[in-house]
């Protein structure tokens, strides 16, 4: 039986922390969660770093408290990173296939993807993920699986993802202040398309709509891959500041009244329904209408899902995903969020959490967890790559989970 695979993610957020520890099992998942520790985000800010010592505190907290519950001190993560800072291009790459008598090697695809990521990349961005869309052998068009055709040419159609250095640098910096070496970065919207799609969506064509404290991923995945990402600067706590600047509130009142009374979808909430909250220093309760707070937030949905719906007309694959939307992310407990994405943008409209969790998950259960639980998804298909200071293709984590398989270990 095969020694167990441990791993430890950390998922930065604009609105907490996640460490998990996850461990390879003989279950449906592939994995059990067996260490969880979580920490209230300090010095992050739309899921960049503001403030070194904060965030380190923070990334320390999470750390300690995925290690008393697992019993175990990790030396190396998985770290998610996000921020309007994400960049992404499509791109293709040709070599000419090593040994055509004995069809496509591994060596011949990792080759034709390391062609492809060849690209013009400034001094002060990353390439983060390089992600097969196809494969081209000879004349034949559309492979998924190469490996073992025969053929004189292999080329590749990749998905191209950028970050900023100096973004990439801070997060380097705080986790090894906080006592761990960083093995991977993996963009949050991808990680959370793990925990929540599933493979029909990911065939047909789907969007999945990460919505976060500070921001909104977006990633298009078309015929069992991605192929066009995106982060906006919305999140979950724009619709907060909105509750506070219409209603003269403080933001955690505000946040208070949009957790427990707010909603989406101003027809479903009675007209005579108000609610007590605190204002500012020692002013009395201030009594807000449900309804008045419901169409302030419904303004804001309908911004979110506008700017989603203009990435997708722009990203040329508007007719290609007739899945629609799936949504995950702390920002998608808002109560109706789904009629306002429907209505928006005229596509289905799906809400979701992470999906077959083993272990400690009763507080994993929630779309809040959607990309730590994701990144375990992510990081436990293959070896954790060694650290390195510098980003460089890594086929254990940036190939699909079919491509990832045929290594050895």
């Amino acid at each position: 039986m095969a020694e167990p695979k441990t791993i430890t993610v950390l998922d930065i957020g604009s609105t907490k922390v996640v460490a998990l520890v996850g461990e390879t099992a003989d279950n449906e998942a592939g994995f059990t969660i067996i260490g969880v520790g979580m920490a209230v985000a300090r010095g992050i800010r739309r899921g960049q770093i503001i403030n070194v010592s904060d965030a380190t505190a923070c990334l320390k907290e999470a750390l300690a408290g995925a290690q008393a519950s697992s019993g175990m001190k990790a030396s190396h993560v998985l770290m998610s990173i996000s921020g309007n800072h994400i960049a992404s291009q499509n791109s293709q790459g040709a070599v000419a296939i090593g040994r055509g008598d004995q069809g496509v090697s591994f060596d011949d695809v990792n080759r034709c993807l390391e062609s492809a990521q060849a690209i013009a990349v400034p001094n002060n961005r990353e390439i983060l993920h390089v992600i097969p869309r196809h494969f081209r052998v000879d004349d034949q068009d559309g492979v998924r699986n190469p490996i073992g055709m025969l053929g004189f040419r292999l080329e590749a159609q990749a998905h191209i993802i950028t970050c900023a250095t100096t973004a990439m640098q801070n997060l380097l910096k705080c986790a090894h202040m906080a006592g761990v070496d960083v093995s991977e970065f993996v963009l949050s919207p991808l990680a959370s398309a793990e925990a929540v799609l599933t493979p029909t969506e990911r065939e047909m064509g789907a969007v999945l709509v990460d919505i976060g404290g500070g921001t909104t991923g977006i990633a298009m995945f078309i015929d069992g891959s991605a192929w066009h990402t995106k982060v906006l600067e919305v999140g979950g706590a724009h619709f907060t500041s909105d509750l506070a600047q219409v209603l003269r509130l403080p933001m955690d009142a505000a946040e208070r009244l949009k957790v427990h009374y707010g909603h989406a979808h101003p027809p479903d909430v009675p007209g005579d329904q108000v609610c007590d909250v605190q204002g500012f220093g020692d002013e009395p309760l201030v009594r807000v209408s449900r309804r008045e707070a419901a169409e302030i937030l419904r303004a804001r949905a309908d911004e979110l899902f506008g700017l989603i719906e203009q990435e997708i007309k722009r990203s040329g694959y508007d007719g290609l995903l007739p899945a629609g939307l799936v949504i995950t992310g702390g920002g998608s407990l808002l109560p109706g969020l789904r009629e306002s994405a429907r209505e928006t943008t005229g596509r289905p409209v799906r809400l979701t959490r992470p999906m077959n969790l083993y272990g400690l998950v009763d507080n994993l259960q929630s779309p809040a967890f959607s990309t730590a639980v994701g990144m375990l998804h992510w990081g436990l298909q293959g070896v954790v790559a060694k650290p390195s200071k510098r980003r460089r293709f890594n086929p254990r984590l940036d190939l699909p989970g079919w491509l990832r398989n045929l290594l050895p270990d």
